[in-house]
């Protein structure tokens, strides 16, 4: 018999199924895919190709079907002096059988961040079709 989660431990355990299915979805390309340690500031997976000639940092974030996802807390200047990896995915309904990814740059996520009057910056999923389930984008490990 499966148990749901406690209401404490839902956010955590979306937040790892998040993690290891880009973890999953990157290696499926031939990517080499080191999770870093939770909840330290920057990147959640550092990932490079076979021969370590190229790298990467990417930030996961998960969530359970909603149209937005928190990006920072920036208190003063610019939000891409708090976007630190290479690229953001963020998958949502990541516990699901079949989750939606969106992959971003670090660029394209502070270009679409919105502050609101706490300073925290959003991304609204719905502006976002270019980039879901948009794998391409990182495309499959170079191999020399």
């Amino acid at each position: 018999m499966i148990v749901a989660p406690a209401r404490s431990n839902r956010k955590q355990i979306t937040g790892n199924a998040a993690l290891f299915y880009v973890a999953w979805q990157l290696s499926r390309r031939g990517w080499h895919v080191m999770p870093t340690i939770r909840n330290a500031r920057g990147s959640d997976l550092f990932v490079a190709n076979g021969d370590e000639t190229v790298f990467f940092g990417v930030q996961s974030k998960g969530q359970s079907a909603k149209d937005d996802i928190k990006v920072a807390t920036v208190r003063e200047g610019n939000v891409i002096d708090h976007v630190m990896s290479d690229w953001w995915i963020i998958t949502n309904e990541p516990s699901s059988d079949q989750p939606t990814c969106y992959i971003l740059t670090k660029v394209e996520v502070a270009e679409r961040a919105k502050r609101d009057r706490d300073g925290q910056c959003w991304i609204k999923l719905t502006h976002c079709h270019e980039f879901k389930n948009a794998w391409d984008r990182i495309g499959m490990a170079p191999t020399f």
